[in-house]
């Protein structure tokens, strides 16, 4: 686990937004600034510090973005033989050049738990993405088999939405075609992420990916994948027992500050409440133990000023 002191120090060397002016045209996203190249078919993705829950931006963790980004460029490696990916060159911890593709506007999620907002659904017997689950199931009961609950891709500012593959179809949003084929990716990418988690004692709850098309129509898998941000974990060695006594399974994502968040009375609507600096610390020291059990390594943060940085390495690679 990172060091208490260490953040501390570093509680104000945060990126929060950037503001380079010769690397394309901005589009800034609840987490990352995306400065595309249409002319030559790619993007440079800035990963923040911002961290976002209930669709909006909360506050700045320290090193939350170079943390995130590295642990996706190592999903990226390992997963391009199942699915490829947008992912051209790597300059910096916080900057990934990828590919310039057009997104598709939905978001796959998939569950092999019901848990989150699918059991919040449940327990108030509402339709889920076009999903009927079985009765008489229990917060944080594995389900038989992993289950697709799509969501609308939303614009800033809106809520993402539950939608039901036949939702899908029918609006057209995308050919049956193409959906089958990231069905199909979905599935394959969360079986890989789970055997490969539980090596680690660690149970992939559910997770979410996005994929684009490129220029030449291929679907790629693009944003994030297998983060704390994207994705639900849980240790794998005390979820039975604590299970059976009804109690929460221990925790490595930001599930921790959605509950701190909804204790608080906010789940996305009215004022956000004023994270704590201890807040912020406890949720860096969450994502870097959950680097630490997926990795194997620990995770050892740059420390130097981060917009200096991000422009000798961009430099360096010869982007502007």
């Amino acid at each position: 686990m990172i060091d208490k002191q260490l953040v501390i120090k570093n509680l104000n060397n945060v990126l929060n937004e950037t503001y380079f002016t010769n690397l394309g045209k901005l589009y800034r996203g609840k987490v990352r600034d995306n400065y595309i190249q249409k002319d030559l078919g790619r993007r440079i993705i800035i990963s923040t510090d911002r961290i976002s829950a209930f669709d909006k931006v909360l506050t700045t963790i320290p090193f939350k973005g170079q943390l995130l980004s590295t642990m996706t460029n190592f999903w990226f490696e390992k997963t391009k033989s199942i699915v490829p990916n947008h992912l051209i060159e790597i300059p910096d911890p916080n900057v990934s050049i990828v590919h310039e593709c057009t997104p598709i506007p939905i978001e796959m999620i998939i569950r092999g738990y019901i848990t989150g907002s699918a059991w919040r659904a449940y327990i108030k017997g509402e339709n889920f993405s076009g999903i009927k689950f079985p009765k008489n199931l229990k917060k944080n009961q594995k389900l038989e088999q992993p289950i697709i609950t799509p969501t609308t891709k939303a614009e800033q500012g809106t809520h993402d939405e539950p939608i039901s593959k036949s939702e899908i179809l029918e609006k057209n949003i995308i050919s049956k075609e193409d959906y089958d084929l990231i069905e199909e990716y979905t599935f394959k990418l969360y079986e890989f992420g789970n055997k490969y988690c539980a090596k680690n004692n660690l149970i992939l709850v559910d997770t979410k990916f996005e994929f684009g098309m490129k220029k030449d129509g291929e679907i790629v898998l693009i944003d994030e994948i297998f983060t704390p941000d994207s994705s639900r974990f849980w240790i794998l060695n005390t979820y039975w027992e604590r299970f059976l006594k009804d109690e929460e399974p221990d925790i490595l994502d930001k599930e921790f500050l959605r509950g701190w968040l909804i204790n608080k009375g906010f789940m996305g609507d009215g004022n956000i409440p004023k994270i704590s600096d201890e807040v912020r610390i406890e949720i860096i020291q969450r994502y870097s133990e959950s680097f630490k059990m997926i990795m194997g390594f620990e995770f050892v943060p740059d420390e130097s000023n981060i917009i200096e940085r991000i422009n000798k390495n961009i430099r360096k690679y010869f982007i502007i």
